[in-house]
């Protein structure tokens, strides 16, 4: 199969702990039981992004104040949402966005959403990533490209998701060479429209592409119509028992 590279295979014996990144559920207020659901025991979660209205919003949204404070008291780490729009928004707006995540919502980091790729695009973002960092004064920093990006990217981020797309896609993808010079623990991929029966290939192909933060998931976007990561898979508790230990009954 193309992603069982050379390449791949030598990142797969790391033993890197798997875990979920969850992209952003919809708000509250329309995914109740998908907010409820991630703090029971044994979630094996690496971090969850609240985007509250396409960012922090324009004023505290109590429910999703209430959603993050679960999340932290249980223990896991809470990202803010913030769009790059490929490089277009300012480092003002960027800020302005995080600075307002931090005060309402006491995020732990931030994702970068869809972040430029290029080489030419790198400082710019390598500047936002220190000006983030002395905000959060450290904290865990995500750069949302979807695909694999230049090199030197990996150098400015906690993590990269270096794949988030269909499952159409995924399963004939390849992993880029060079990301076997870094560990599983600095790439996510998330992939949406993983029948059910192709869980376990979808989890050997993220382990051979060496990505150790993933989400799968049944939804699809319909032809760019919908978001598929608003809702949970409809085998949320498959994928748990396969990421990890379980969920309590």
């Amino acid at each position: 199969m193309p992603y069982l590279t050379g390449t791949a295979v030598g990142t797969a014996s790391t033993g890197a702990v798997l875990g979920l990144g969850i992209p952003g559920y919809a708000h509250p207020l329309l995914a109740p039981a998908e907010w409820g659901g991630l703090t029971r025991p044994g979630t094996p979660l690496h971090w969850v992004v609240l985007n509250v209205s396409r960012g922090p919003g324009t004023r505290p949204d109590p429910l999703c104040l209430e959603a993050a404070g679960r999340l932290r008291n249980a223990g896991v780490r809470v990202l803010g949402h913030l769009d790059t729009t490929y490089g277009a928004r300012t480092l003002g707006e960027l800020l302005s966005d995080a600075y307002r995540y931090l005060r309402w919502y006491r995020v732990d980091g931030f994702v970068l959403n869809r972040c430029p790729t290029e080489r030419t695009a790198l400082p710019e973002v390598r500047r936002t990533v220190t000006a983030l960092r002395e905000l959060l004064d450290g904290g865990h920093i995500v750069l949302g490209h979807g695909t694999h990006p230049y090199p030197g990217y990996v150098e400015h981020a906690d993590q990269l998701v270096t794949y988030s797309g269909p499952w159409s896609d995924y399963r004939w993808s390849q992993v880029a060479e060079w990301t076997a010079d870094h560990p599983p623990e600095r790439f996510c991929h998330f992939v949406h429209g993983v029948p059910r029966g192709h869980l376990d290939e979808a989890l050997r192909i993220a382990r051979w592409q060496g990505a150790a933060t993933i989400y799968f998931t049944d939804r699809t976007d319909r032809g760019g119509r919908t978001d598929p990561w608003e809702t949970m898979p409809g085998y949320w508790d498959d994928i748990v028992s396969l990421v990890g230990p379980g969920v309590s009954e």
